[in-house]
């Protein structure tokens, strides 16, 4: 597994950017937000998590007055520039939009990632799911679940899979298939969804998991073609595409969620503040519309309430981890 060393080798390095933003604290809560708010995406621009933290940033934005500047800061799943924000000034204008890869994957998949999960965020009470798919190149010859995994065991382990990053929720989600459905494939892992998509499309790499905003153009183009929906219903966006339940993978039930989040010592009082302006920037502006029809699933709850959704996706990434064997060298 990479070593606790390495991840902090990057961490200053990552820091030192997110930084100048980070470091204005608010001359008094009753005035917040009184300088811009950096909000911190850990992937590259392009895919899912993008989209989301673009539209949550821009509908904060409208709410508070002040302008909310995007950082896209990639590495280690996202465990970098988690790091990093963990270590920012608990003032409200450094947000972390967590995920699956940094709260719910990344502490199992790192050796002692340089934050703990629990104790050093707050959650904002905003949760944006974006249930994954299995999509394939498009020249592949096969049209259903049922004679990929056919075509994949008479290639005895060739063909290949491409991922965001390793430790990602489509990195996972493919090692579960792999699992499930008994067969063996080639990861191939890139910096963030965006460049994997290509390839796929391209025929450069065979098939991977992915939420809707990566993988619909080219679904639409033609150049990719859905399999089947990772979630627990149809998807609404492709309401004649099976779920894996459906198809008799009950396990295969997996979503890429994004969480934004700020250090765990921020005052209460700015919490509040920005929980109430985001859960109303979505649902006042069209932002929400956006996020939906981008395939993604909004839940508005309390703060506290987000801490259990993180506990469970913690404790249910352990077990697959553990029982896969799988590590930074997968």
């Amino acid at each position: 597994m990479q070593s606790r060393s390495i991840i902090k080798k990057f961490v200053g390095i990552a820091c030192a950017v997110i930084a100048p933003l980070a470091s204005f604290s608010a001359n008094s809560q009753s005035n917040y937000p009184e300088k811009p708010i950096n909000y911190v995406v850990t992937v590259p621009p392009g895919g899912a998590a993008d989209f989301a933290g673009r539209t949550i940033a821009e509908a904060l934005s409208k709410q508070v007055g002040q302008p909310v500047v995007i950082e896209n800061k990639a590495g280690a799943s996202g465990t970098i520039a988690t790091a990093c924000v963990a270590k920012a000034p608990a003032d409200g204008y450094t947000i972390l939009q967590g995920a699956i890869s940094t709260h719910g994957i990344g502490p199992h998949f790192y050796t002692k990632t340089p934050y703990d999960p629990f104790k050093d965020f707050m959650s904002l009470g905003v949760v944006v799911e974006f249930p994954l798919v299995l999509a394939i190149n498009a020249n592949l010859p096969v049209k259903n679940l049922n004679e990929l995994i056919a075509l994949v065991k008479s290639k005895n382990g060739t063909m290949s899979f491409a991922t965001p990053g390793p430790g990602s929720a489509p990195h996972l989600t493919a090692e579960l298939f792999l699992t499930e459905a008994g067969v063996k494939m080639i990861h191939v892992p890139y910096k963030g969804s965006a460049p994997a998509v290509v390839d796929v499309a391209s025929g450069q790499v065979d098939i991977m998991f992915d939420g809707f905003p990566s993988l619909m153009p080219h679904i639409k183009s033609g150049k990719l073609r859905a399999i089947a929906a990772v979630s627990p219903t149809r998807n609404p966006l492709a309401p004649d595409l099976p779920t894996f339940t459906e198809l008799g993978y009950p396990k295969m039930v997996t979503s890429l969620w994004y969480m934004p989040m700020v250090p765990a010592k921020t005052p209460q009082a700015v919490v509040d503040r920005l929980n109430q302006a985001m859960i109303k920037g979505l649902k006042d502006t069209d932002a929400q519309k956006r996020l939906e029809a981008g395939g993604a699933q909004l839940v508005y709850t309390t703060p506290a309430n987000t801490q259990k959704y993180i506990k469970d996706e913690y404790d249910r990434w352990g077990v697959v981890i553990k029982n896969a064997n799988i590590s930074t060298s997968n």
